[in-house]
C-alpha cells in the first residue's frame, strides 16, 4: 500500500485505522446487510449512528448539559449568515474580531443581517497575529463576540480564549477542533467544518447553549435555524449520514487509540514545535507569524521567492509530500499538520526541506 504524507488545509487526512474500519463495513455495516451510505437516516441502525457520535463528541470535549449538538451542512461558510441570523435578536450588534481570511468573510456575511462592526484587526500587519483586544474594546450591548480560533490561511491562533466581559462569545473551530481541550463553557457558541481535523467534507458541527435557541430572526430559513434543527434531532432534512458515521469513527480513534484530547494536544504541540524548531533555526526559510501566536495545525513559510516555492512544492509532491503549496491568497508554503498527521510526516518533511535548502545554496 501506497500512502503519501498529506499536508492538505482541508479536506484532510484522516487516520489511517478509520479509514481502514471504514473501508472493512463499506459494503455491510455491522451485518446489516448495507452500507451507512444506502440506509434510511429513519433507520433504527442510523439513529443509533447519529446518537453515538453525539455521546462521543460530548464526552471528549466534555460538552456542558446545557449545550445542544447540531449536526448541520453547508460548511463554515453557511454559519457565517447562520451564526447573524439566529443571535441578533437584541440590540442587533455584533463585534467581530478579523484575524485573517474567514474571520473577514465572516464579518462580510454578518453585515447583511445587523449593526456589524470589525472591533479589531490585524490586517494592518498582513495578519501575522491575532490582533490585541479587551472587553472594554467591545459595545457592552453585543449581541455577540465573533473570533476564529485558528487561522488556516496564515497559520496563527489565539493564545488563550479572548475575555469579553459577559459578551456572548461565537468562535469557528473549524480547522482546530479536537486537537486539544478547550472550555466549550467560555462561548456562547462554536462551530466547525468537518473536513479538517474531524471527517470527510459534507458535515458541519455547531455546539450552541440551550438559552440562545429561539432567538432567530423571522427571515432565518428553516435549515439555519437552530432551534428548528435541534427539534428536529439534526434531521430536518437528510443529514450528511457517511461524516457523520466517520466522525464516530474518528471520536472513537482518539479516545481509545490515542487517549483523548491532553494526550492528542501533546502531540501536536510536539509536531509543531520540532518544525517551528527547524524553521527558526533555518537560514533559507522564514515564517512570518508571531512566535506566541503560532497555530499548532497550520504552519506556513516560504523561501522568499515565488517561483523557488513552486519548485519546492513540485518536488516535495514527487518525493510524497503533497499539498503543501500556500493558499492562493499568500502564497510560499503551508504544512497542515492536523490529528492524523503522523510525527514521521514532519519528520520527513524536515528532512525534504533540508535537502531542498542544500542543493539550492550549491547551485
Amino acid at each position: 500500500m501506497h500512502r503519501v504524507y498529506n499536508f492538505s488545509a482541508g479536506p484532510s487526512v484522516l487516520p489511517l485505522p478509520v479509514l481502514q474500519k471504514a473501508a472493512s463495513e463499506i459494503t455491510d455495516y455491522q451485518g446489516c446487510g448495507m452500507s451507512v451510505m444506502e440506509m434510511s437516516h429513519r433507520s433504527p441502525v442510523f439513529e443509533a449512528i447519529i446518537a453515538d457520535t453525539e455521546r462521543r463528541l460530548r464526552d471528549i470535549m466534555a460538552i456542558p448539559d446545557n449545550y445542544r449538538v447540531l449536526f448541520l451542512q453547508g460548511g463554515a461558510t453557511a454559519q457565517f449568515a447562520a451564526v447573524p441570523l439566529n443571535l441578533l435578536s437584541g440590540s442587533g450588534k455584533a463585534d467581530y474580531i478579523i484575524s485573517g481570511q474567514f474571520s473577514q468573510k465572516a464579518y462580510q456575511e454578518a453585515c447583511h443581517y445587523g449593526d456589524i462592526r470589525a472591533a479589531a484587526s490585524s490586517e494592518a500587519t498582513l495578519f501575522d497575529r491575532v490582533p490585541e483586544f479587551s472587553a472594554a474594546d467591545l459595545r457592552p450591548d453585543a449581541d455577540y463576540v465573533h473570533i476564529c480560533y485558528n487561522n488556516t490561511i496564515f497559520g496563527s491562533r489565539f493564545p488563550e480564549i479572548p475575555d469579553t466581559g459577559g459578551i456572548p462569545l461565537v468562535a469557528d473551530l473549524s480547522s482546530c477542533i479536537l486537537s486539544e481541550p478547550i472550555d466549550i463553557s467560555r462561548f456562547a457558541l462554536v462551530y466547525a467544518g468537518a473536513q479538517k481535523n474531524m471527517a470527510p467534507a459534507g458535515l458541519t458541527v455547531v455546539i450552541v447553549r440551550e438559552d440562545l435557541l429561539g432567538r432567530q430572526q423571522a427571515q432565518t430559513p428553516q435549515v439555519m435555524n437552530y432551534q428548528i434543527m435541534d427539534r428536529n434531532g439534526s434531521m430536518l432534512n437528510t443529514p450528511p449520514c457517511y461524516s457523520i458515521y466517520m466522525c464516530g469513527l474518528v471520536l472513537e480513534w482518539l479516545d481509545g487509540t490515542i487517549g483523548g484530547l491532553a494526550r492528542m494536544a501533546e502531540i501536536n504541540r510536539r509536531k509543531a514545535e520540532k518544525l517551528y524548531r527547524y524553521l527558526d533555526q533555518s537560514h533559507f526559510y522564514k515564517t512570518r507569524i508571531m512566535p506566541e501566536h503560532r497555530s499548532i495545525m497550520n504552519v506556513t513559510f516560504a523561501t522568499g521567492d515565488h517561483d523557488l516555492d513552486a519548485v519546492f512544492s513540485r518536488e516535495a509532491e514527487a518525493a510524497g509530500l503533497v499539498n503543501l503549496a500556500g493558499h492562493r491568497s499568500t502564497g510560499g508554503m503551508r504544512a497542515s499538520i492536523y490529528n492524523a498527521m503522523p510525527e514521521e510526516g514532519i519528520d520527513e518533511l524536515i528532512r525534504f526541506m533540508t535537502r531542498f535548502a542544500a542543493e539550492q545554496d550549491h547551485k
